[in-house]
């Protein structure tokens, strides 16, 4: 077989070949390139792709996992919170703007990552790439974050609560508990037990969601042309549009982390790379064409919403926001029959979080960094990561019984987000070190470099801005402080760096043996690190 080029086996366009060590095109720096596809870990970049269920997403399905995992709960929920928060429409624009553009930087980021590493594990490759040393850290300090809170617990209360609202019914809490457990219950044993009807469920529930947004924007328009007579003054909201902003640093941070959890979602596809046809080619359309798509249905929809009610209306309508949208244009029986579609949506988003999140699990335990690898690393006994959608489902499962509702539920919710943009602001200097450290590695698509700065800033400023006071010193999950979920989200990271030292660095130390990682391929051909302890005393 003649020598690939890296481009075309990074893209995945001969069927079945992939990179082999020292082989690469000649545009190429050999070490550099080759190196940087390998990850830290025992396995190279061919044991790293093998198993599973093969190449089976193309552009569509893959499509359909970015818009499916952006549309969730947050665009017919959070514009009440984030009105609130800032004080006026111009204000919250403004943040729905911002977080598009920082979204699209991010992506922009990701896509260079994606195409130079065609592989799934998202941040945790790139990651990987850029943080060599200390060896095994940046790999313990994303696994950790994952776990613990890669958890899909929002949805399903939010396709509890509006399942009741839609049922004309009042539900006790444990009542709305029962119907998320049931919930997240479900899909994990759909993406088990059925993978192929699961991925076609997932694209039935992106055409769901993307044409009720679609309706809602129809819906605006015929109200700002003054076709709804409920609505005296379509106007009135944008009027003035910045009176009574916020002028506080912290009301900006909370609202642009809701903006920007609503449009999470836009790197869901670099999690399941291996799963991907002609990976680089793919990723370069269902990208940018997955949140083009959402980018503008989010903006119009807003649009909508502040047509049809004032600020102060929306602020008060809480997380049913869309429905409220609904009952003020059509009346109460189209509210509730919003609801049951806004449940629809939530629970399509709930099923492509867990199927992202159940392979990151998955290429966590192919790196042996977690207990029992080889059983959460198992494809057994339906090619799907059964055991990875296992861990997702008991974090989920955990959050959904063990937290009351309220505000305590909320800081959970905001404690998933300072995390993450931690490792966002990581991954994006990473780049920028790579792109000096290995400047001659190939990269079929390379980002802009101030596009790339721009997001780094936003990331900054998300990692200072929760910490500055706001009015009268009251976040937003009132009584707890408002810097608490950030304190608690860098908690969280250096507990990792903890266990790292204890597993890696102490514990060999002290018992006076090393880790010594061997490949263990399971049935399946998927390829497994398992670390076995090697004693030193006779050495």
């Amino acid at each position: 077989m003649a020598a690939l080029d890296y481009s075309d086996r990074a893209s995945g366009k001969n069927e079945g070949v992939v990179a082999a060590p020292g082989r690469i095109g000649v545009h190429a720096d050999l070490g550099s390139s080759e190196e940087l596809r390998e990850g830290v870990g025992a396995l190279d970049f061919e044991q790293y792709t093998t198993g599973g269920m093969g190449r089976h997403l193309g552009v569509f399905s893959t499509t359909s996992l970015i818009v499916g995992r952006i549309i969730g709960t947050g665009i017919f929920s959070t514009p009440s919170s984030i009105v609130k928060s800032v004080g006026s429409v111009g204000a919250a624009m403004m943040l729905w703007v911002l977080g598009l553009l920082l979204s699209i930087s991010g992506l922009c980021v990701w896509l260079e990552f994606a195409c130079m590493i065609p592989r799934s594990g998202g941040e945790k490759v790139y990651l990987e790439a850029a943080y060599r040393r200390p060896k095994m850290l940046i790999t313990m300090v994303f696994a950790v974050q994952a776990i613990l809170l890669g958890f899909t617990a929002a949805g399903c209360i939010v396709f509890a609560s509006n399942v009741v609202v839609a049922a004309g019914q009042v539900a006790t809490e444990w009542e709305k508990r029962g119907i998320a457990i049931g919930v997240i219950t479900f899909i994990t044993i759909l993406h088990t037990c059925f993978p192929k009807i699961g991925v076609h469920g997932m694209n039935f529930f992106t055409v769901l969601k993307t044409a009720l947004l679609l309706f809602i924007v129809v819906t605006g328009w015929v109200v700002l042309g003054g076709g709804v007579s409920k609505i005296s003054d379509p106007h009135a909201s944008f009027r003035d549009a910045f009176a009574g902003s916020a002028t506080s640093g912290n009301p900006y941070a909370t609202g642009l982390f809701k903006v920007l959890n609503s449009f999470a979602g836009w790197s869901n596809a670099m999690f399941v790379l291996n799963e991907v046809k002609n990976p680089v080619r793919t990723i370069k359309v269902a990208g940018p064409l997955g949140l083009s798509i959402c980018g503008v249905l989010y903006l119009l929809a807003n649009v909508a919403y502040f047509a049809a009610a004032t600020p102060q209306e929306i602020a008060a309508s809480g997380t049913t926001v869309a429905a409220y949208f609904m009952g003020k244009v059509f009346g109460r029986s189209a509210e509730r029959a919003l609801s049951v579609l806004v449940a629809l949506s939530a629970f399509g988003n709930v099923m492509t979080v867990t199927f992202a999140q159940s392979r990151v699990n998955q290429e966590l335990a192919k790196e042996g960094v977690i207990p029992w690898p080889r059983f959460w690393a198992s494809n057994w006994p339906f090619g799907s990561p059964s055991a990875g959608l296992v861990l997702h489902f008991i974090p989920s499962l955990i959050v959904i019984v063990a937290i009351p509702f309220g505000n305590a539920y909320n800081f959970i919710i905001d404690l998933e987000g300072y995390p993450a943009s931690v490792l966002n602001f990581l991954v994006v200097s990473g780049l920028f070190y790579l792109r000096f450290d290995k400047p001659h590695a190939a990269r079929p698509f390379k980002v802009w470099w101030p596009i790339a700065a721009f997001f780094m800033v936003g990331q900054a400023f998300q990692l200072v801005a929760p910490f500055l006071r706001p009015p009268n010193g009251v976040g937003d999950t009132p009584p707890l402080p408002y810097w608490l979920y950030c304190v608690v989200g860098i908690g969280v990271l250096l507990l990792s760096v903890v266990y790292w030292f204890v597993w890696w660095v102490a514990a060999p130390k002290l018992g006076r043996y090393r880790l010594e990682p061997r490949n263990e391929p399971l049935g399946d051909g998927t390829n497994v690190v398992v670390y076995h302890r090697v004693s030193e005393k006779w050495e």
